[in-house]
């Protein structure tokens, strides 16, 4: 086929399959259909076929949202690539509920004037952490932003050398601290730091002291660090808040992950978590601790620009319902708590569906929490050739690849979904 003898675009438009589309998206998928006709005949490619059926694939394409919903089939919980935390249907009840229509956002229903959003999950956070005060931010980097700019722009905050971690994507927490427009002052080794090292650096220019929690590793070996509750006794010493950033936001007990409730307990003044990791809710960061200090973050300016919208607000209200009344239903905490057998039971099913084979995997915690933790698994092993088939399905599996199979994971997956996964790979096969 020559170049010249491509259709026109108006030509491909008269066409009744692309006439009853808008004009506009079907004249772009026209135009690009042609465009990469042009370079497949230029490249001596096969003839570039029925391209008005092209046109419609692009305009197909074009039309496919972008954020899309994936099956889990890797063993990581938190999978910070793939969304991190699942909503519990609790939640989603509550961000349609609120997103369908107007809601009380900023407004007082009994005395009828204006509100605060930050007041809708204060009584829930507090029976949660036993803080006396607390607000919501858009994550915990957020949190802790805000909390050092707040109560320590221009001034010096104490931090351990050991506790200057690096979190997701390349981003360090000494430069993201520095943004609040305080001073870090390091004391400690990157191994050892003693409550003496805090001590001996409080000046006239220390703020406050903070403390970081090593939620993404973990030191081992010839190694220190203070205790909170001797940290708190320095604080009060010399009448500094104690700020304490928990990374992970762990409500409920798990494998030895400090809870905000235990961190306030210990002598912290102010805990700083996210609500997306352990919690099991939405993307947020969550501030708790004494009234005074909770309410100079709350005026602050910056706390403007950080503050999470209605649906976010709803969906951590219903996750953090359900973590008073019934944790069970988050879905994080049943993943990370499922014994290995009911895990087992849904791979030889899903092995059944598909004929593939069961074999025995480690499962992680995932979002830079609980490093250490191990979680014993099962996964159904079909042909390595299907991995990359199955993430351009729909909806998309992900799972891994190992010694030349493709191993899907059932602890990351739902009873539900199996089928959903089985008849996935068999649509696969029979490309």
């Amino acid at each position: 086929m020559r170049l010249r003898d491509l259709p026109s675009v108006d030509l491909l438009l008269r066409d009744e399959r692309l006439a009853r589309e808008p004009r506009a998206p079907a004249l772009a998928a026209a135009r690009c259909a042609l465009e990469r006709a042009r370079a497949e005949i230029t490249a001596g490619g096969a003839p570039p076929g029925d391209l008005v059926e092209r046109a419609l694939a692009e305009l197909a394409l074009a039309r496919r949202p972008g954020l899309r919903r994936v099956l889990n089939a890797t063993g990581v919980v938190v999978h910070t690539n793939l969304g991190r935390a699942p909503l519990a249907a609790a939640a989603i009840e509550r961000v349609v509920e609120v997103g369908a229509g107007y809601s009380n956002l900023e407004y007082d229903l009994a005395e009828g004037t204006r509100g605060s959003r930050q007041h809708h999950l204060a009584s829930l956070l507090r029976r949660l952490t036993g803080a006396e005060a607390a607000l919501v931010v858009n994550n915990n980097a957020a949190a802790v932003l805000l909390a050092l700019a707040a109560l320590a722009e221009g001034r010096e905050v104490i931090v351990s050398r050991g506790e200057l971690i690096e979190i997701g994507d390349g981003f360090r927490i000494p430069e993201v601290l520095a943004r609040s427009g305080a001073r870090l002052r390091e004391v400690g080794t990157t191994n050892r730091t003693r409550a003496a090292d805090y001590e001996a650096a409080i000046g006239p220019e220390t703020a406050l002291l903070l403390r970081v929690h090593q939620s993404n590793f973990r030191q081992v070996g010839f190694t220190e660090q203070p205790k909170l509750r001797d940290l708190a006794a320095i604080a009060r010493l010399h009448g500094l808040p104690l700020v304490d950033d928990l990374g992970s936001g762990a409500l409920v007990e798990l494998d030895g992950e400090p809870t905000p409730a235990s961190s306030l307990a210990a002598g912290a003044d102010l805990v700083c978590f996210s609500s997306d990791k352990l919690l099991g809710g939405p993307q947020g960061g969550i501030v708790a601790g004494t009234a005074s200090l909770v309410e100079e973050l709350r005026r602050h300016p910056l706390q403007r620009a950080l503050r999470p919208d209605k649906l976010s607000l709803a969906a951590l209200e219903g996750t953090l319902a359900l973590l008073l009344d019934r944790p069970e239903e988050v879905p994080v905490l049943r993943m990370l708590r499922e014994p290995p057998t009911s895990v087992r039971a849904r791979a030889e099913r899903l092995a059944a569906l598909v004929g593939g084979t069961v074999e025995e995997t480690v499962g992680r915690a995932g979002g830079g929490a609980l490093p250490l933790l191990e979680l014993p698994g099962y996964a159904c092993a079909v042909e390595e050739g299907l991995a990359e088939l199955l993430r351009a399905g729909e909806p998309a599996v992900v799972a891994l690849v190992r010694d030349g199979r493709t191993l899907l994971d059932c602890r990351t997956l739902a009873d539900a979904e199996v089928e959903e996964v089985a008849r996935a790979v068999l649509a696969c096969r029979s490309r």
